[in-house]
């Protein structure tokens, strides 16, 4: 995919490339319950023209125990067949949410071995505002057969973070926002208790942003990282409520040259629903 980034893409590159053979664009939006929206319905009624909806939300393994846990590499292969897109095809991600979900695909498909994935820079909220094209209904497309993916990379279980609190060998990022990892009331996005792994850091993900919702530059961004207390030389894992914002700031990681970043998908819904587990409350 002759792109100005291996992950990143501008709405004027897009707009350039619509209705490109060599692409495949994906709406991956996905929203909190709070927000009482329905994106198969905002995508059937406006989206990216071509593009095809990827259903995030489903996009989950319901036989784990990990709360909202990463679809399986069989159950990746299978939502990728029947969108019709083959195993060496071009994908580029967008969304319409504030939790930013096309970095959530992004990790999965990533994680699971698909290397020409981008996401469009600013989303489907920059698109509308510079008033590019549209369409509503869904486009027909035809399914291509099952191909086969290796299991996800890159991923850390909570037995695996119970063992770093040992060793710190890595250093835990939270991409919450500062009330819900500091506070000691109720999470106000998932219930439970509001708190953090002990010894981890804080970067809101929201933070990551440029104004207009587009990423900051890499070195804007490895500022950001840095004035959050994290050592760039060192590995980092990202955690969050669910698991979704966390792959923000992986990938925003990415974008700033850090590739050693894993993701704890269980994150603060797993982590803090286990009596066994510690937790901390009140500021650092």
């Amino acid at each position: 995919m002759a792109a100005p980034s291996d992950k990143l893409v501008s709405t004027h590159w897009l707009a350039e490339n619509l209705g490109s053979d060599d692409i495949v664009i994906l709406d991956a939006s996905r929203h909190l319950p709070a927000a009482n929206r329905d994106p198969r319905r905002e995508f059937e009624a406006a989206h990216i023209p071509g593009a095809r909806y990827l259903d995030l939300a489903s996009w989950t393994d319901t036989t784990s125990q990990v709360p909202a846990a990463l679809p399986s590499a069989e159950q990746l292969a299978e939502r990728l067949a029947m969108l019709g897109i083959g195993p060496h095809t071009a994908i580029i991600l967008y969304d319409d949410s504030a939790v930013r979900t096309a970095a959530r695909a992004w990790f999965i498909l990533a994680a699971h071995g698909c290397e020409d994935v981008a996401i469009l820079d600013g989303g489907l909220a920059k698109w509308r505002e510079e008033g590019r094209l549209l369409e509503s209904g869904t486009a027909g497309f035809e399914a291509k057969p099952v191909s086969h993916f290796p299991a996800a990379s890159g991923v850390v279980t909570k037995a695996e973070i119970t063992a770093n609190l040992e060793t710190a060998a890595h250093q835990v990022l939270d991409a919450r926002d500062a009330d819900r990892v500091f506070g000691s009331g109720i999470d106000p996005v998932h219930g439970g208790q509001n708190g953090r792994i002990p010894g981890s850091f804080n970067l809101p993900f929201g933070e990551v942003f440029e104004q207009d919702g587009t990423f900051k530059s890499p070195a804007a961004l490895r500022d950001a990282f840095q004035e959050a207390g994290i050592d760039i030389g060192r590995p980092i894992i990202t955690t969050c409520g669910s698991g979704v914002t966390a792959c923000v700031l992986l990938f925003a990681a990415h974008l700033a040259g850090k590739y050693d970043v894993a993701l704890y998908d269980g994150s603060w819904m797993e982590w803090e629903s286990d009596p066994a587990t510690p937790k901390e409350q009140g500021p650092a």
